[in-house]
C-alpha cells in the first residue's frame, strides 16, 4: 500500500482528522506528511492535528487531542450523556490537581482539578456529536461533580439534571452513593435524593 493511501485510510478512519503522531507511527517521514497535508489541502486545527475541508469542526475533539489527559465533566458531560437540552456555552473539563491549565482557561474552558486518586473514578469513553472518541465521566460521577460544584453551576441546570436522574430507569443509586462517599458529599447527596425521590 502506498504511503498516501495509508494516510487516506487513516484520515477516513478518524472522521476527517489526522494526527502527525499517527502518520509518523506508520513510518511516514515528517517531510512527506507535510507534503501530504498540502496536497490534500488539510487545515491545521491544532499542534499536530489536521482536518479535511469537508469535515465538521469538532471543538471538543480538538481539545481532547491537545489535552489527552483531560476529561469532559460537569455540564459538558451532561450534554455528552444526553442529559442537557443544549450544548454548553463554555466547555468544562477536569484535570489532575498538578496539571497546567492556564492556556485552557484563557481559551474560555472551565477547568476543574481533582487529586489523582479520584481522577479516574467514573471515567468512560463517549462519542462527540460528530462521532469522535472523547473521555468523559459517567452519569453517576457527573451527578457527584454537579453536587460538589453546585455553587458554580446555574441552579436550573443543576436542578433539572437531578430531577432527570431520579426519573431515569437505568440509574445506579448504589454506585452514586459509593461515589458520593469517595467525594465526601454523602450527606448532600442523600439530602437531594430524599427530596426528589
Amino acid at each position: 500500500m502506498k504511503k498516501s493511501e495509508a494516510l487516506d485510510n487513516l484520515l477516513n478512519a478518524n472522521n476527517g482528522y489526522i494526527k502527525t503522531s499517527d502518520a509518523l507511527s506508520l513510518g511516514v517521514s515528517k517531510a512527506y506528511f507535510i507534503e501530504y497535508t498540502k496536497s490534500r489541502m488539510l487545515e491545521r486545527v491544532a499542534h499536530g492535528l489536521y482536518m479535511s475541508q469537508d469535515t465538521w469542526h469538532d471543538e471538543m475533539y480538538i481539545i481532547q487531542v491537545r489535552y489527552p489527559e483531560a476529561v469532559f465533566s460537569h455540564e459538558t458531560a451532561l450534554y455528552l450523556l444526553d442529559f442537557a437540552e443544549r450544548e454548553p456555552s463554555q466547555y468544562s473539563i477536569t484535570l489532575r490537581a498538578n496539571s497546567r491549565s492556564s492556556i485552557l482557561s484563557k481559551e474560555g474552558v472551565k477547568v476543574y482539578k481533582i487529586k489523582s486518586e479520584l481522577f479516574e473514578v467514573g471515567l468512560t469513553a463517549i462519542q462527540s456529536q460528530f462521532g469522535n472518541k472523547l473521555r468523559a465521566y459517567n452519569l453517576e460521577r457527573t451527578i457527584c461533580d454537579l453536587l460538589r460544584s453546585r455553587n458554580n453551576i446555574e441552579f436550573q441546570e443543576f436542578q433539572a439534571a437531578l430531577k432527570d436522574y431520579v426519573k431515569l430507569k437505568e440509574k445506579d443509586l448504589p454506585l452514586l452513593m459509593r461515589y458520593s462517599k469517595l467525594f465526601s458529599i454523602e450527606k448532600i447527596a442523600r439530602h437531594y435524593l430524599e427530596v426528589l425521590l
